[in-house]
């Protein structure tokens, strides 16, 4: 079991890992460690693993498909014990000084208002740096930062903190729109709780006020029902997890200049306007899409596919780091939209970014024209871009 007597240790560790920690009264800090306790005789997970028996469960993706996103005690979802055990075995290492601060850093965060450690996630892999030149194409000052003792961030000071780098990237879109005859296509990929929506409105503010037409064609619409996703171990990656027909026919339309009515998802209920076979239900009501000179396709995998890809002329990739992102679905999803029971959201973050990664971004990000990675507040170019961009 867990010694009650080195609470104090842990409190100063972790408050070493995130100064957030240390503006918790030690009595606060206990209350949740308490939350996290029951699990600590689950599966065996009393004792310290070797580090690299931790570094090789977390990159392998049989240990995120495993994790459970409704485990249930007593009618109620529980944390799932999985990832229970991963931050205790963690806490237990700090403790003994088996884990050294360090190399706890490089392979996790500890996020404070869910207690847990979250793997950290890769997205600039060898692969990603070299198609985009190896180096940003501009550099700003990572305000982000500042959000680092936040337990959830609200959209002011996010946008706030990102104001320097979204003016840039604005200027950017705007001389490559240019570039093109209308209508022109812009995908803008990247992570939930990214950003994508709020720099999608600055843009579309920009070129608005430059006498451009636009429309946003949001992904996220033509979801099918989750319930149905989960049932059939779809979640809410590839295409089947689509009306992907109705996508494909609607960027069609809109090329063509003609109006499309498009599928509408409820966020808050996860349910389509439309069934499992593409039909619209009864009950269900669509959205009206206009032609526009500038299409935005908005979503987690704009251009994964070919068939969605061959419409977007200019492919953005909007990054935030994952633990910004995770405070971000505490304040908004949790706290605004109540969309989420808090242990769910765990589970489903924790099962997520990892598969996310490895089969939805990481491809996306190695084909990308513009990568705003919005955390260390850079901006990079594929080469092709960076040539049309000095035409």
């Amino acid at each position: 079991m867990f010694d009650r007597k080195d609470d104090k240790i842990l409190y100063l560790r972790l408050g070493e890992l995130n100064i957030g920690v240390l503006h918790l009264d030690f009595y606060e800090f206990q209350y949740a460690l308490d939350h996290l306790l029951p699990y600590s005789s689950e599966n065996n997970k009393n004792f310290i693993p070797d580090k690299s028996e931790i570094a090789a469960r977390i990159v392998s993706p049989d240990f995120y498909r495993n994790i459970k996103l409704k485990p249930e005690k007593m009618g109620n979802i529980i944390l799932d014990s999985e990832i229970a055990g991963l931050t205790l075995q963690l806490f237990k290492g700090i403790i003994s000084g088996e884990y050294d601060l360090n190399w706890v850093d490089e392979h996790f965060y500890f996020d404070i208002r869910s207690f847990i450690f979250f793997p950290r996630t890769e997205y600039f892999t060898p692969e990603v740096i070299l198609h985009l030149q190896s180096k940003p194409y501009l550099k700003f000052e990572p305000y982000q930062k500042k959000l680092e003792e936040f337990q959830g961030i609200g959209y002011k000071d996010f946008r706030e903190a990102n104001r320097e780098i979204d003016s840039s990237l604005v200027k950017l879109s705007k001389k490559l729109i240019s570039r093109y005859n209308s209508p022109v296509f812009i995908g803008l990929a990247g992570p939930t709780a990214a950003g994508k929506t709020e720099f999608t409105e600055q843009l579309k503010e920009a070129v608005f006020k430059s006498g451009f037409k636009a429309a946003s064609l949001e992904m996220d619409n033509f979801f099918m029902d989750r319930d149905y996703r989960e049932a059939e171990g779809i979640g809410s990656m590839g295409s089947s997890s689509l009306h992907y027909d109705l996508l494909v026919d609607s960027l069609e339309k809109l090329k063509l200049g003609i109006e499309c009515e498009i599928p509408q998802y409820d966020f808050i209920t996860a349910k389509s306007s439309h069934d499992q076979n593409h039909l619209l239900k009864p009950e269900g009501k669509t959205l009206n899409l206009l032609p526009a000179d500038i299409i935005y396709v908005e979503g987690n995998f704009p251009f994964l596919y070919k068939d969605v890809g061959k419409y977007i002329n200019i492919k953005i990739f909007y990054l935030t780091d994952d633990p910004v992102r995770l405070k971000r679905k505490w304040k908004r999803d949790i706290d605004y939209r109540k969309k989420y029971d808090p242990k769910y959201l765990c589970n489903r973050y924790f099962r997520t970014q990892f598969l996310k990664a490895s089969e939805c971004y990481l491809p996306q990000l190695a084909s990308s024209d513009i990568v705003a990675d919005t955390t260390l507040a850079h901006i990079w170019l594929s080469r092709e871009c960076e040539e049309l961009l000095i035409k």
